[in-house]
């Protein structure tokens, strides 16, 4: 799914126009994009939580060369699914486990 066919989705809920749609999905992920920003975690009931975690320096090879390359400290964004997420992907696992 890309973001145009959510904003399809969106203003197919309601009396939308594209561009409330468009503004609708811009904000979500603005919210979402400056929390992990401004180091905060973000968590949605039933879907999972984003939030930053932080690399360690280190050192990689060039896979073209093998040369050695030091790759720097890096913040990366991480999403953990809710364990309903995780069911409603894997049903036949969510049977096993009840």
């Amino acid at each position: 799914m890309t973001k145009a066919d959510l904003v399809e989705k969106v203003t197919g809920l309601g009396d939308l126009t594209r561009r409330d749609g468009e503004v609708i999905v811009e904000t979500i992920f603005g919210s979402v994009i400056g929390a992990l920003q401004n180091g905060d975690k973000i968590e949605i009931r039933g879907f999972g939580s984003f939030r930053i975690r932080q690399r360690n320096p280190r050192i990689g090879r060039n896979p073209k060369t093998g040369a050695r390359v030091e790759v720097p400290a890096k913040k990366v964004p991480y999403f953990k699914p809710s364990k309903e997420l995780r069911d409603l992907v894997n049903p036949e696992e969510a049977v096993k486990s009840a």
